[in-house]
């Protein structure tokens, strides 16, 4: 069986990648089972650069097929901001509460469209010897509400509302959620390559 290593110690990323592509056949996992992996150094200025290096550095030194995944939220009325930095816009890397809270500040007094905001996720698959094999991103609009709702997903899930749905990412039944989400997005237009290379194993 075909191992394909999600370039992360994200354990709610691996879920999530397990549900979207669990039904290939791969054996998947995380960086858990290799504590000797490198920390890559997200030194990119995009999400598919911070994606790129996840991927190339890290696939050679394991010696397996490697997803780099790298995501955040973007509100354009702050400039693109959180971005790149989603994951510590409040200085310390993975704290959702105080990332939430910082966003919520930093919107105190938009209202509308000021407070619209896109997810990103951008996704790279390199070969064991670090060649790109494939790339794909996926993207998906909400808006910020004032409160969070619902306690699913992670990040800023609890405060992205889908007006399509009136609903929160966290308030969102997993299956939705992959359907609309950026990460479900991205992850489907790479669907076929993975097919490919399953077949080819």
């Amino acid at each position: 069986m075909t191992r394909l290593v999600l370039g992360s110690r994200n354990k709610k990323k691996l879920g999530e990648l397990l549900e979207l592509l669990g039904d290939l056949g791969f054996e998947l996992s995380d960086l858990s089972p290799y504590p000797d992996a490198p920390e890559v150094d997200e030194t990119g200025d995009t999400f598919e650069a911070n994606a790129r290096l996840k991927a190339v550095q890290l696939a050679p030194v394991l010696g397996e097929w490697v997803l780099g995944e790298d995501s955040g939220l973007c509100v354009p009325a702050l400039g693109g901001a959180p971005g790149i930095f989603s994951a510590r816009y409040a200085g310390e890397h993975g704290n959702d509460m105080a990332n939430n809270a910082k966003l919520l500040i930093d919107l105190a007094g938009k209202t509308g469209d000021e407070r619209r905001a896109y997810y990103v996720s951008a996704v790279v698959l390199a070969n064991p010897a670090g060649e790109v094999v494939a790339t794909a991103e996926g993207r998906c609009w909400g808006v910020i509400d004032g409160v969070p709702h619902g306690v699913g997903g992670f990040g800023y899930d609890p405060l992205f509302v889908v007006p399509e749905y009136h609903a929160s990412f966290g308030q969102l039944s997993s299956r939705v959620k992959h359907a609309l989400s950026h990460r479900g997005r991205a992850v489907a237009k790479l669907r076929p390559v993975l097919r490919k290379l399953i077949s080819a194993y």
